[in-house]
């Protein structure tokens, strides 16, 4: 409720030194609403035997609009101060008054002086509320933007469960498969990998189990197919490469069994739907999937 508090403030200020009033302050985006999703997404994401793509794009996406939304916050707190001196300063120093300036039996150098001073302070105070006005707006704006976030990943909640049937039969239809031998990969992921190999030369290499990761690679059906030699982006003859393994994935992922890929910073999860949809940036060429094409089998 601080923002509403400091734009009221902010709005009184803005009127006495002539500047745009701030629009009302947006509601607060909800973390606790966010965690509840999070953990609906996670009892999907059992249920679909798999990270589903969508829903951890929405999941980052919200993270990040509350965090932004919360840091804008935290200096709005800040902010609060400022606007008391600047209110302070106000009713002290006022405004310029031009009947005391022209006065016959004013001394001219002494009330130019003042003049000067006052026209420099109410210059500081009108940027400084101005500045305070254009983070309220800003804060406005990141709390818009963070429950649009919460109320996308609900909707695309409410829309997989209402898959939960059709899902199921997707599931029944390629089984349940273990990892297994000295590899740790699944039987269907291992047989993905070879046809793949048959039809794509991997001069940079293929990475497929990694113990301990929470997503598919950690379970054995997930490979990385390299198109670089990591951590560069991948161009030219090995761009054009990775663009072909993609297509040639796509075409084949029934029959193969593929749940969904990634690659150049978008995924294309055959659960929900299929098509291309674009990822928000994780931080790098690599987690960006620039340098290799991510493929998960059910």
């Amino acid at each position: 409720m601080r923002i509403w508090r400091l734009a009221f403030l902010v709005a009184v200020l803005a009127g006495l030194l002539g500047l745009p009033r701030p629009q009302p302050a947006a509601a607060d985006p909800s973390p606790a609403e966010l965690r509840k999703l999070t953990k609906q997404a996670a009892k999907l994401n059992n249920l679909y035997r798999g990270q589903i793509q969508s829903l951890e794009e929405l999941r980052i996406q919200a993270k990040k609009a509350t965090d932004t939304s919360g840091g804008l916050e935290a200096r709005l707190k800040a902010a609060e101060a400022e606007v008391g001196r600047i209110a302070q300063t106000a009713y002290i120093v006022g405004p310029l008054d031009n009947v005391q300036l022209f006065a016959p039996r004013a001394d001219p150098s002494l009330m130019l002086g003042q003049a000067a001073n006052m026209t420099y302070m109410a210059t500081e105070r009108a940027e400084r509320v101005a500045a305070i006005k254009k983070l309220i707006e800003k804060s406005k704006e990141a709390k818009l933007n963070a429950n649009e976030k919460i109320e996308k990943m609900r909707k695309e909640i409410k829309t997989l469960q209402g898959k939960r049937r059709e899902m199921e039969r997707l599931l029944a239809k390629y089984g349940f498969q273990q990892p297994g031998g000295a590899e740790g990969l699944t039987p269907r992921m291992i047989s993905v990998r070879a046809e793949i190999m048959q039809n794509f030369p991997m001069k940079y290499g293929v990475g497929c189990l990694r113990p301990g990761d929470p997503g598919e690679h950690g379970k054995g059906r997930a490979c990385d197919f390299m198109m670089s030699s990591g951590g560069s982006m991948a161009s030219g003859e090995d761009a054009d490469r990775g663009d072909a393994l993609a297509e040639w994935i796509i075409k084949n992922g029934s029959r193969l069994g593929v749940m969904y890929i990634i690659w150049k910073q978008r995924y294309y999860d055959i659960r929900s739907g299929g098509g291309w949809d674009p990822m928000s940036d994780r931080g790098g060429v690599t987690a960006n999937h620039y340098d290799h094409v991510h493929v998960s089998v059910f």
